[in-house]
């Protein structure tokens, strides 16, 4: 038997950072994207966010690609979330996103990280925390398109 542990932290972004995920529905939304994780033979830790983007912590399969898991997820909630009459504004996913690898003694520090988002973001925008994010990962920061 082999053993792998592949874990990522992912963050999408709505189109425009655009704050149209609605906090009173972000639940149907969230469980529909566990789902599509779930589907995917991936494993979700945490999911949380703000109504500009969300954040998770999942364990992927070993033969899924995490291109393919978060083309995967931005595909079929954004029909979802258009089709609804839960997410009005909405008007689909920014084109690029956000994927770290993380270790296994990070998981807690992610999860509560990931848990305390509105919070978080009171004090922190969602540009700086991506540069921040970025750069903590040895990446270099892109302005959106």
């Amino acid at each position: 038997m082999s053993y792998v542990q592949s874990l990522f932290h992912i963050v999408i972004c709505t189109k425009y950072r655009a704050m149209t995920i609605d906090n009173a529905n972000k639940e149907h939304l969230y469980k529909y994207i566990w789902g599509i994780i779930n589907k995917s033979r991936c494993r979700l830790i945490k999911m949380n966010g703000i109504p500009n983007h969300i954040h998770m912590l999942v364990e992927v399969h070993s033969e899924v690609a995490v291109a393919d898991l978060v083309r995967d997820i931005k595909r079929a909630s954004s029909y979802f979330a258009k089709q609804s009459d839960m997410f009005p504004l909405f008007d689909g996913w920014s084109a690029e996103y956000a994927a770290f690898s993380a270790s296994f003694s990070a998981k807690e520090r992610i999860v509560n990280y990931i848990m305390n988002q509105e919070e978080h973001h009171g004090k922190e925008s969602l540009e700086s925390e991506y540069k921040r994010l970025a750069t903590r990962h040895g990446l270099k920061f892109y302005e959106p398109e």
